[in-house]
């Protein structure tokens, strides 16, 4: 019989409310334990009730209880949960209690849940798939707005609905193509356009699943858009890096190399998380071996580089998609370079809303839009397998070869949903979560 399982779901104490779940086949004979009249709890209703400690009667708290039976509970077992005041004596005294009812009846299963026991029950139970508790642990870490709505829209579903579109389209193809292996001479067989129903078809949900690996990476919304400041030595790269951060992160002198390696920090602008990273000054020349590995260092951060920023000589720059800029516009007898796009002062602090506005503009277009959804490597790589599966059958006349195919897709659909071939790594998803979730 399965455990029940019980801990603290809300945030750590002290809060305004202490939100307790337990979930299992005997929730509500615990639930039973701790207040009267258990027997008159309805289904999925708040109840106030009076929590006593079962093994002295004392009261613990004035609480709200709820009960959600199964299978239609977020894990889909039987479920409670009680709503406590959230103070640190208040949540010690009734994990305490629920401690010590669990080494008095042993035959209830009750122990406290291990970390993200409840979503992976939920996992296990079919409430939800792999792809939809991946996008919940990224809810959970999520920083910025971008990471939420991303996030939100895998753990809502949005892909898991696709696969299932998906999923169906690929069992008709399979299933055509099996008719055309096994029944070529029934009735109610499609004629002889068959075979060109089931190419297209299969080129059509190729198609789509190109389209999806189009869109950019979770990735580079978890990690960050990485903005490389670039240029000569003294060209205000460090200046122009504190200003952006608001804080000061890299040294600032007027000695040339005083950045010898590269910095790197943070920032969220815009709801957008950005990864800033200063370089060492390119000088054409140097005697300094510890310089020159800088500067090497540096062009690699360019070349990796999501946006370039360069400060130097706009002929110069190193990447043609580089966004010139000319710095230290507040100095005497500053002019504005030819071949500059934006000009600034990190010192004074004019046109940096235009470089910030810039920066997220050019940010936006890296990430997925409005609505897409973004996959992680694991994702892109399943819907990648199945994309070349289909693509195996493009030109292929043998329908033997084409079924093969299809199944390989299938089981690429399966371990992408997680129904198969995940078990390995399940233990590093849910130990994302915390003990309550």
């Amino acid at each position: 019989m399965t455990d029940t399982i019980y801990a603290l779901s809300s945030g750590r104490p002290p809060a305004g409310i202490a939100v307790i779940r337990l979930s299992g086949p005997h929730a509500r004979d615990v639930t039973g334990c701790f207040v009267a009249r258990a027997d008159a709890l309805r289904p999925r209703t708040a109840h106030l009730r009076a929590l006593h400690d079962p093994e002295t009667g004392a009261l613990l708290d004035e609480v709200l209880v709820m009960l959600f039976p199964a299978p239609g509970s977020v894990t889909g077992e039987g479920m409670a949960e009680w709503h406590c005041h959230g103070g640190q004596a208040v949540v010690r005294a009734v994990l305490g209690a629920l401690a010590r009812l669990a080494e008095a009846q042993p035959a209830l299963r009750l122990r406290e849940a291990t970390v993200g026991e409840f979503t992976r029950r939920a996992f296990e139970n079919g409430r939800i798939d792999l792809n939809e508790a991946e996008g919940l642990a990224d809810l959970l870490a999520a920083e910025t707005e971008s990471q939420r709505r991303a996030a939100l829209l895998m753990a809502d579903g949005h892909f898991s609905r696709r696969l299932d579109q998906w999923r169906a389209q690929l069992l008709n193809c399979a299933a055509l193509a099996e008719s055309l292996l096994d029944f070529s001479d029934e009735d109610d067989v499609p004629g002889a356009g068959a075979e060109t129903v089931l190419s297209e078809s299969i080129a059509a949900l190729a198609v789509e699943m190109d389209r999806q690996l189009a869109v950019a990476p979770a990735e580079r919304l978890r990690d960050g858009v990485r903005v490389v400041l670039a240029g000569p030595p003294n060209s205000g790269k460090s200046t122009l890096l504190n200003a952006l951060l608001g804080r000061e992160a890299a040294i600032v002198s007027d000695i040339a190399g005083t950045t010898r390696d590269r910095i790197e920090a943070p920032v969220e602008l815009g709801g957008i998380a950005f990864v800033l990273t200063d370089t060492a000054g390119l000088a054409e020349q140097t005697d300094d071996a510890i310089e020159a590995i800088g500067i090497d260092r540096a062009r690699q951060a360019i070349d990796l580089a999501d946006i370039v920023l360069w400060l130097g000589e706009p002929s110069d720059s190193l990447r043609a998609d580089a966004l010139r800029l000319a710095t230290q516009m507040d100095r005497p007898g500053w002019a504005m370079p030819r071949g500059c796009e934006l000009s600034v002062s990190a010192h004074t602090g004019e046109n940096m809303d235009r470089l910030v506005a810039t920066l997220i503009d050019r940010a936006r277009l890296l990430l997925p839009a409005e609505g897409e959804v973004a996959l992680h490597r694991r994702q892109r790589e399943g819907v990648a397998d199945m994309r070349d599966a289909l693509r195996a059958c493009e030109g292929e006349g043998d329908l033997l070869v084409v079924a093969e195919h299809l199944r390989t897709a299938r089981l690429a659909m399966d371990r992408l949903s997680g129904r198969a071939g995940v078990e390995d790594m399940l233990d590093a998803l849910f130990g994302r979560f915390c003990i309550g979730k």
